[in-house]
């Protein structure tokens, strides 16, 4: 594909236009949601960590990624949230948020490389992330092809933090260190 990629045209195109987005995106940081889903046990230990699969809208590449998309104008972060992870996730998903949404980081993503250990070409954005368990059927909807559940060691291993898109390895690892996944 030269470069190109096709993606789902956004049902809820928000407050701008792609070109008003882009001019923004040069001008000002974003915010954005982004989310680790995961299944729990009866305890709330994570037992699987959901990972999407999609094509890059950068390279064109195949490559793993988390639930992430804008907060819009006038919409609550919790709204934003349920709502991207309905996008990526699918409407059955039954996602679980908790009572008090403080992310369990503020991720921030520069658009050059070496800034920082997330990149993301087109901008500046700040992104609160969350570990939320789901509990019903997901199928991944928009542009993201699949989503394999892999255990936590499964998802702590270099080959596949390494194969997330923007440095984003180094975000599901501090989410599994946050749900104390890590060993």
């Amino acid at each position: 594909m030269n470069g190109m990629s096709v993606r789902t045209p956004d049902p809820n195109p928000g407050w701008l236009s792609d070109f008003a987005l882009d001019e923004t995106r040069g001008r000002v940081p974003i915010l954005y949601v982004e989310a680790v889903p995961v299944r729990v046990d009866a305890l709330g230990a994570v037992e699987h960590v959901g990972l999407l699969l999609r094509g890059s809208p950068t390279t064109g590449a195949m490559t793993r990624t988390i639930v992430s998309g804008r907060v819009l104008h006038g919409e609550s972060v919790r709204d934003a949230l349920l709502r991207n992870l309905e996008k990526d996730l699918g409407p059955t998903a039954f996602p679980q948020l908790p009572p008090s949404l403080v992310p369990f980081t503020v991720a921030e993503y520069f658009p050059l490389p070496g800034v920082a250990p997330l990149f993301d070409p087109r901008q500046h954005a700040v992104a609160l992330a969350y570990v939320v368990p789901v509990t019903g059927e997901c199928a991944p909807r928009q542009d993201a092809l699949e989503l394999s559940w892999l255990t936590p060691d499964e998802a702590a291993t270099p080959e596949v933090l390494n194969d997330l898109e923007g440095g984003r390895g180094y975000l599901v690892r501090q989410a599994l260190a946050h749900a104390g996944c890590l060993t």
